[in-house]
């Protein structure tokens, strides 16, 4: 099998028995991220789901760097929600990242809850 992980202190350390990141044959496979800070090892932004939000996305960035990609990369992501009320704020945030015409594939799906008590939680998968 051709499978390489991907790590970089610039993001969280897993929480449980996954990696950051994967890849295999030029496609890779983002674990969700939350709002953790990775330098202090603490949630970020508290009851503030855009604060939560931006540091996802910088978690994100952080693993498509260390993979030599950028958001333009990514073919599709999946959106965690606490609660669905917050569609638009995390959509304000996420939209910065991505050209609306080129943005990835993507659900949102609303969950009783997310690890740590989150408030969102992001993944992808992109591509060389």
């Amino acid at each position: 099998m051709n499978k390489k992980i991907i790590k970089t202190e610039n993001a969280p350390s897993p929480i449980g028995p996954y990696n950051q990141a994967v890849e295999s044959h030029g496609i890779i496979y983002a674990s969700g991220q939350i709002a953790i800070d990775p330098q202090t090892g603490e949630m970020v932004g508290n009851k503030d789901v855009k604060a939560q939000t931006k540091q996802v996305m910088a978690n994100i960035k952080a693993i498509l760097n260390k993979a030599g990609l950028t958001f333009n990369n990514v073919l599709k992501s999946s959106i965690f929600l606490k609660d669905l009320n917050d569609f638009d704020s995390v959509n304000e945030v996420y939209g910065n990242y991505f050209v609306a015409e080129t943005a990835p594939a993507r659900e949102c799906i609303e969950v009783v809850r997310l690890p740590k008590d989150a408030l969102v939680e992001i993944s992808i998968v992109a591509v060389r």
